[in-house]
């Protein structure tokens, strides 16, 4: 088991830069040195045979790290080529220009070839920059794509914006990302992913009181920390114990959804699962999963006696946006069950402007946040933590913004970011298969904020391990069911 990495925005980050220069009595360059001899490092374990070595150096205090970088590769015997858009802006920067020209390295301008590089440094600009990169900078990110020898990014890959993940322009697409200190919260979610290949962290051997009294902005989920969320079970255990998940949906043509939510819940470990939806889709539920217990409801007063069973309920998987669906939430969100609202469940909160409890989880994928927020989509993607908080605030309740690098944020607890799920997962239905996993562990008995970490967390990994069977294109939200029920029980030595 593994606990959640801290993440931190770039404020925070310059704080603990301060903080690492007076650890070294106040000798900036000797972290810079430090910065630049791990990136050094980092090249001979993952690139070991690389010989010919470009390094693409901007001007401030990230070009300096890639001159140090350069002038160790230089000293190795490596053939190096430093690549600039301009002079050094900083002393440090000019420093470390210094020592590399006086161990013999030369300094080309930024419209030089590239060449036959066998590893390409991307040490243009580093966490300040959020605005879309322009001219001659713009052009030398082109190229650096362009060209075939892997990239290292130092600190982050130029063009993303290391707070929000965004990139608003080109963009460096790295191999491997280097990050100094700590790790940048925007790199784990959005457009970054695309950008900041494997995430490595250089600690540069700074003493643990750098980081005293420093809370995380975020914390990053990975798939090894499940079985921190599912201990073993009593040996007299009952269905009872283990929760009743009562999923409504399925509006003409919407029965697939709502089923799919039962059996995630109930592979998810729910002790009942139950299904109220249009009478019509009931035959196909109970033929299909004869463990879920399926309800015809064609009106309000059909659903009223299901809803007392129920120890959370699961809303919004195949409702649609007629007067059906918006009875039968309106109802639902009378009653002080806790709730896990999903789909157009969430469309009608947003065409409502109704709240939801301090209790329940709302589940939005970037369209539906926007629609909650009164934004576009480009909006909600260009600041995906912003958004999640204001969804929050918003909703007054535990927000899941899905998407890759889900998000998570619940009053008071750090933005949870979930580190698990593939591009195969983008298809229809997988969000169902969500709403169901979440409500299955909500009814286990979980927080409302644990619940929607450990769900998205489960939901993630099982899309990962379904992927490597087979690949990720054509993969279905079905093809989860098996895997959310072997993570969900995790081997105990």
């Amino acid at each position: 088991m593994h606990s959640p990495l801290p993440l931190h925005d770039t404020a925070t980050l310059r704080r603990l830069e301060a903080r690492g220069i007076a650890a070294c009595d106040g000798d900036a360059f000797a972290l810079m040195a430090r910065a630049g001899q791990a990136a050094w490092r980092s090249v001979l374990r993952h690139w070991p045979r690389a010989h010919r070595l470009v390094v693409a150096c901007g001007p401030g205090n990230n070009g300096g790290d890639g001159y140090v970088l350069a002038r160790h590769a230089l000293e190795a015997g490596r053939s190096v080529r430093v690549i600039v858009l301009s002079e050094p802006a900083t002393d440090l920067a000019r420093h470390a220009r210094d020592a590399f020209v006086a161990a013999g390295g030369v300094v080309a301008r930024g419209d030089a070839a590239l060449g036959d590089a066998d590893l390409i440094v991307d040490a243009l600009f580093g966490i300040g920059l959020s605005r879309a990169l322009e001219g001659r900078a713009a052009a030398l990110v082109e190229s650096i794509n362009a060209h075939p020898a892997p990239v290292l990014a130092l600190d982050v890959p130029s063009g993303v914006d290391a707070d929000r993940g965004h990139a608003p322009g080109v963009a460096v697409v790295a191999d491997r990302t280097l990050q100094f200190i700590a790790r940048h919260r925007g790199l784990r979610t959005g457009a970054a992913l695309d950008h900041a290949g494997e995430l490595e962290l250089a600690g540069l051997d700074l003493p643990e009181a750098v980081f005293d009294g420093v809370a995380p902005d975020a914390l990053a989920w990975r798939a090894d920390a499940l079985p921190a969320f599912f201990p073993l079970r009593a040996r007299n255990s009952h269905k009872g114990r283990n929760g009743h998940v009562l999923c409504i949906g399925g509006d003409a043509g919407g029965g697939g959804a709502v089923l799919m939510a039962a059996e995630a819940a109930l592979r998810c470990g729910a002790g009942l699962a139950s299904v109220a939806t249009r009478a019509v889709h009931v035959p196909g539920v109970l033929a299909r999963r004869p463990e879920v217990m399926a309800h015809a409801v064609e009106g309000v007063g059909d659903l009223l006696p299901t809803l007392a069973q129920a120890d959370v309920i699961a809303i919004g998987p195949g409702l649609g946006r007629e007067a059906w669906g918006h009875g039968l939430l309106a109802v639902v969100l009378g009653q002080s069950t806790p709730r896990v609202v999903d789909a157009d469940a969430l469309n009608l909160l947003a065409a409502n402007q109704w709240t939801l409890a301090e209790g329940d989880i709302a589940t939005p994928h970037p369209g539906e946040a926007a629609r909650l927020l009164g934004v576009d989509t480009a909006t909600v993607q260009r600041d995906r933590f912003a958004a999640v908080a204001a969804l929050q605030a918003r909703l007054g309740c535990s927000v899941v913004l899905k998407g890759a690098g889900t998000l998570i944020a619940s009053a008071g607890a750090p933005i949870a970011v979930v580190c698990a799920g593939n591009p195969g997962m983008a298809t229809g239905g997988m969000g169902d298969v969500l709403a169901g996993a979440i409500a299955a562990l909500r009814a286990q008995g979980l927080s409302p904020h644990d619940a929607a970490v450990a769900g998205a967390l489960l939901h993630g990994a099982a899309g990962d391990a379904a992927a490597r069977d087979e690949g990720e294109r054509g993969l279905l939200p079905s093809d989860l069911l098996p895997w959310l029920r072997r993570l969900a029980n995790p081997v105990r030595r």
